[in-house]
């Protein structure tokens, strides 16, 4: 049974919102109701998700009157996965019929005048992996061949964004997220190299998934939450206990935009 077939078989509706959860969201899911969880272990084709902070699961529901599917956590391409199986759960997403997608990750702060805890909209993306979830034959009935990116992350929905954070008197930073594959933090030289190139923000997920809902047409909006300075901005060496430390510390503040922006999207 292919994926999409396995998981119409256990849900009763037909999510029009689709969230990723990344570090410092994972409790956000707790807010879904009558809600319907899917491990991806359990999905055929589907691979399960082995970092810590990320649960690795579907789950359908009702949130704030919205038919909406999360992401409890991701699958990265550093843990060996093919980039077909990464985006794989996006595919399903798109193919369930949801119209617009918010993207979360927690990031290393390039720009300086970027602090731990700060919330970013992300603007725009540099991938500097050399994947690219699209090479291989294309799919004709979902999107192009070749994909136009002026606008991968939906204009209204980076407004909407910012609308809900100067409501809340939320500081929100904009950015350029920049793609490494990891699992390694940058080096300073990486670093310094990304700045150069105009990105605000590295991290290890997120491009993508983006890459693939916006292929099939799905209004993208992208969150990152700024977890550390990346190398070279701080002389502090950098660990994943860190990383989850510091979205632990935050979680409030981005779930709550998380959770405004849900409500008028």
């Amino acid at each position: 049974m292919n994926p999409l077939d396995y998981i119409k078989e256990k849900i009763n509706i037909e999510p029009d919102l689709g969230i990723i959860l990344g570090s410092g969201l994972g409790d956000f899911a707790k807010n879904i109701e009558d809600p319907i969880h899917i491990p991806f272990a359990e999905v055929p084709g589907f691979a399960a998700s082995t970092v810590q902070g990320h649960a690795g699961e579907f789950i359908f529901g009702q949130l704030f009157g919205k038919k909406v599917v999360a992401m409890n956590g991701r699958v990265h391409y550093y843990e060996g996965h093919p980039i077909s199986q990464v985006v794989l759960p996006v595919k399903v997403m798109a193919d369930l019929g949801i119209k617009n997608l918010i993207v979360t990750n927690a990031a290393g702060g390039v720009n300086k005048d970027f602090n731990p805890g700060d919330l970013m909209i992300i603007t725009d993306h540099i991938n500097f992996t050399g994947v690219n979830p699209l090479i291989g034959p294309n799919e004709d009935d979902k999107g192009p061949r070749f994909l136009d990116m002026s606008e991968t992350y939906n204009l209204d929905s980076i407004a909407l964004a910012k609308k809900v954070a100067q409501e809340e008197k939320m500081d929100l930073k904009e950015g350029v997220y920049m793609w490494f594959t990891g699992p390694c933090y940058e080096t300073a030289a990486e670093v310094r190299l990304a700045r150069t190139l105009g990105a605000d923000a590295v991290g290890m997920s997120t491009v993508p998934e983006v890459i693939i809902a916006h292929h099939r047409g799905v209004k993208v909006l992208g969150i990152s939450l700024i977890t550390n300075h990346a190398t070279g901005v701080s002389k502090e060496p950098l660990s994943h206990e860190d990383v989850v430390l510091a979205s632990k510390k935050a979680e409030g503040r981005f779930k709550l935009l998380v959770e405004k922006i849900v409500q008028v999207i």
